[in-house]
């Protein structure tokens, strides 16, 4: 796996790098202060991970971040700023994290190995077939922020909108990475990395809510431990 790192401020390329060289496996190809100059070399070379600031001159991070999803093969955004209030926007490009500088050793080691532990799948089936109405759609696996049991056959659900697969949740599961999407309950699978709240309910269960979505979505009891253990809680 390979990252590049695109910062302006070179004290914080400098501290990165340390954590990213000294605590995982993943290869630094390049480091730019220059937001365009890192765009161009993106285009090209398609990274793995980028490490991303946001206030950055000429083309901010955000507006970087939007134009890498428009490229056939993405790359995964993580977010590295000292701004809080671009968190919502961060989450609408779909970007893998968003860490605050200065940076906190613990957070981000533990960024580093849950992105090592996700498969890449920009290079493998990322692809599923839903339908929509009377057409079907293909459409991102990871794209999706949770599939739900309904009667005969599965919903699924992306950025509010809902589609269908005449299929059962189980059937549905075995398609998705285990690395990003986990079963919380026996009608719902999620997508981790949608989640954006978490809420203490009864008998120590939690509810979740999801990036674009106006459902609340239960973890069940007989899946609470697990869940603990994936979100570290």
């Amino acid at each position: 796996m390979n990252c590049i790192i695109v910062d302006d401020e070179y004290p914080s390329r400098e501290e990165l790098k340390y954590f990213i060289n000294n605590f995982s496996n993943i290869k630094i190809m390049g480091e730019f202060d220059d937001s365009i100059i890192a765009l161009e070399y993106i285009e090209a070379n398609n990274p793995d991970v980028i490490f991303l600031d946001i206030s950055m001159p000429k083309l901010d991070g955000i507006a970087l971040g939007k134009i890498i999803n428009n490229f056939p093969k993405q790359s995964r955004i993580i977010f590295i700023t000292a701004h809080k209030k671009y968190a919502v926007d961060a989450f609408e490009i779909h970007a893998c994290d968003y860490i605050l500088k200065p940076y906190s050793e613990e957070r981000i080691i533990n960024t580093l190995k849950n992105i090592e532990k996700v498969p890449n799948i920009k290079n493998g089936n990322n692809k599923i077939t839903l339908w929509k109405d009377n057409k079907m759609m293909v459409v991102n696996i990871i794209d999706i922020s949770y599939c739900e049991a309904r009667e005969r056959e599965t919903l699924i659900y992306i950025n509010g909108v809902k589609y269908r697969v005449n299929c059962s949740l189980s059937e549905v599961y075995k398609k998705l990475p285990k690395e990003i999407f986990f079963r919380s309950h026996r009608s719902y699978i999620i997508n981790c990395d949608k989640i954006t709240e978490i809420i203490p309910w009864f008998n120590n269960t939690f509810m979740l809510k999801m990036l674009g979505e106006k459902e609340d979505i239960p973890v069940s009891r007989t899946n609470i431990i697990e869940f603990k253990k994936i979100m570290s809680i």
